[in-house]
């Protein structure tokens, strides 16, 4: 395990845990991907959680804190995996121009690990480099795709929900189970023989000092 510490910070609606050199399970999706019926459910079902452990004065329990994450990513991530929204990511050109932008500062800005694009959202697995963040390489993948994005569909308007989620990688098990997780999405959601995803080989990794 790394020896450098976990910092926490706040996003405009989650918190981030960094770490230097630390190895990250990203998912970014489509602005229309969920209703803002459901955005308020999410919320209001966090802020429900929030409110017992404030009025209580004391930090989340065990479950809670489970609880809250789950309402982060896994209650999420089904409701994405029914096809919800536009889903821009099914055509072919729009697709490829995110694949181009995911790739095009591999090994300069970050290291890639893993990848897949689906119909309404994006998974990647990825360690930045140097002083490049998380969230600046984000941007940069969000702001040139959805540009690009939006000439292709003739539009204008947000293309990218505004906040992502991240989960802090902390051991090399744990990176084997990302990996996995995100190779295996398309046929969990129902999608066989899906393209547009990819995984570093085993034997890369293993060449490759993660740092974990």
């Amino acid at each position: 395990m790394q020896d450098s510490p976990i910092l926490k910070r706040h996003g405009a609606y989650l918190p981030h845990w960094t770490r230097e050199n630390g190895i990250y399970h990203i998912c970014f999706r489509l602005a229309d991907s969920a209703s803002q019926k459901k955005l308020r459910q999410w919320k209001a079902a966090r802020e429900d959680l929030q409110q017992v452990a404030m009025q209580q004065k004391r930090p989340f329990t065990e479950w809670e804190r489970k609880e809250w994450m789950r309402l982060h990513s896994e209650a999420i991530e089904q409701y994405l995996q029914k096809g919800r929204g536009s889903c821009w990511l099914r055509n072919t050109t729009i697709v490829e121009i995110v694949t181009g932008a995911l790739r095009f500062f591999e090994g300069t800005k970050f290291r890639l690990y893993a990848w897949c694009i689906m119909p309404n959202h994006v998974h990647v697995i990825m360690q930045p480099l140097g002083n490049y963040s998380v969230s600046s390489i984000l941007h940069s993948w969000k702001t040139f795709s959805a540009k690009e994005a939006n000439k292709v569909l003739n539009r204008n308007g947000r293309f990218w929900h505004a906040e992502y989620f991240d989960k802090l990688i902390r051991s090399e098990e744990q990176l084997r189970i990302c990996i996995r997780y995100v190779w295996d999405n398309p046929e969990k959601a129902g999608w066989s023989e899906w393209k547009w995803r990819w995984k570093i080989r085993e034997d890369q990794l293993l060449d490759r000092n993660t740092g974990l």
